[in-house]
C-alpha cells in the first residue's frame, strides 16, 4: 500500500528520554492505573495532600449535632473540599450527583453507640461502591478491642474486593475509651493497617511523637479531626500533623460543628496546602466568617 505521506514529517523525538513518573503519594507507585487515578481524586496531585469532609458519624450515632440536615449544612461546604467521608445512604439521598471530587465510602458498620462499637461487619458490597463510582473504601480497624480480629478480617477482606474492581481501601484505626491514645499504640495500629494491604489510614494526632507514627506507616496518613476544639487550637493541630508527616486531615466537628463552617473549612484548607501558619489562618477565619454572617 504505497505511503500517503507526500514527506516524512514523523517525529519520534529520539532525544526525548521515556518519562519514567513516580505517583506522587508515599508508598503507592506499585498500585494499578485505577487506584492511583481514584487515590489523585482524594488528594491534590500539586501538593499530595487533602481536606477530607467526615459526615459519616451519623452510622452509629444517628442525628449528630451539625449533621441533622446534611442538605442545609454540608453540601454548601462542598466546594472547599478535595473528598467527602461519608454512608451511601447519604450519598445518594443528599450529595448531588455533579459532585466531582472524592467520595470515601463507609464500608463497615453494625453496632450503635448503645453497643460495643467494635463489634462491626462488612455493610457495603463492592458492587454497589462500583455502581457509586467511590474513590476510597473506608473500614474501622478496632485494635486492642473485644472484636479486634473481627475488624482486622474486616479490613483485609475488603483489601482483597477492593483490588478486583481498583479501589483502595482507608484503614481507619478506633481508639477505645480504655486504650491510651499515644504514638505507641497509635504507630502499632496504622502499621498493620498497612501491613495488611490498606492503600491509606487514618488516625487521630498526638503531641508527642507523632512524627514517629507517620514516619514508621509505609502508606499516607490522614489525620482524624476528633472532638471540636476552638477554631484556633483545631488550625493549630492541622498544622502540626502536616509539619510531622500527614498527608492530610480528615475533619468533621471541627468544620460542621463550628459557627461558620464554611469560613473554617477553608482556613484548614489553607494549613494543608499552603502551610499557612495557624495564626494567620485564624486570622483568615475572622475575616471570612464576617463575610458569612453578612451573607446570613
Amino acid at each position: 500500500m504505497p505511503d500517503t505521506d507526500a514527506k516524512d514529517t514523523k517525529n519520534y523525538y529520539l532525544d526525548v528520554p521515556p518519562r519514567k513518573e513516580a505517583f506522587f503519594l508515599k508508598g503507592s507507585n506499585a498500585l494499578d492505573w485505577g487506584m492511583q487515578n481514584r487515590l489523585a481524586r482524594i488528594f491534590r496531585p500539586d501538593t499530595g495532600r487533602t481536606v477530607m469532609l467526615a459526615i459519616d458519624h451519623g452510622y452509629m450515632q444517628g442525628p449528630t449535632s451539625g449533621l441533622e440536615r446534611v442538605d442545609v449544612s454540608i453540601v454548601p461546604l462542598l466546594p472547599y473540599s478535595d473528598a467527602l467521608m461519608l454512608t451511601r445512604g447519604v450519598l445518594r439521598s443528599t450529595i448531588p450527583s455533579s459532585y466531582g471530587r472524592g467520595i470515601v465510602l463507609r464500608a463497615s458498620g453494625g453496632p450503635s453507640i448503645l453497643k460495643e462499637l467494635s463489634n462491626e461487619q462488612l455493610a457495603v458490597d463492592l458492587d454497589d461502591a462500583v455502581r457509586l463510582n467511590v474513590a476510597a473504601l473506608a473500614v474501622q480497624v478496632y485494635v486492642g478491642a473485644d472484636f479486634e480480629t473481627q475488624t482486622v478480617h474486616n479490613m483485609t477482606r475488603l483489601v482483597d474486593i477492593g483490588y478486583r474492581s481498583g479501589i483502595p481501601v482507608l484503614g481507619v484505626t478506633a481508639v477505645g475509651r480504655d486504650m491510651v491514645r499515644d504514638a505507641r499504640y497509635l504507630s502499632l495500629s496504622c502499621r498493620i493497617c498497612a501491613e495488611l494491604g490498606a492503600q491509606l489510614v487514618k488516625t487521630y494526632y498526638v503531641e508527642e511523637g507523632f512524627e514517629t507514627v507517620t514516619a514508621s506507616c509505609p502508606v499516607p496518613i490522614i489525620m482524624a479531626g476528633g472532638k471540636k476544639l476552638p477554631e484556633l487550637d483545631a488550625l493549630t493541630m492541622a498544622y502540626q500533623a502536616i509539619e510531622q508527616g500527614a498527608a492530610g486531615v480528615d475533619m468533621g466537628r471541627n468544620i460542621f460543628q463550628s459557627e461558620f463552617p464554611a469560613a473554617m473549612i477553608q482556613a484548614v484548607s489553607k494549613v494543608v496546602h499552603e502551610r499557612m501558619k495557624p495564626r494567620e489562618a485564624f486570622q483568615l477565619f475572622q475575616d471570612l466568617r464576617g463575610r458569612e454572617r453578612i451573607a446570613r
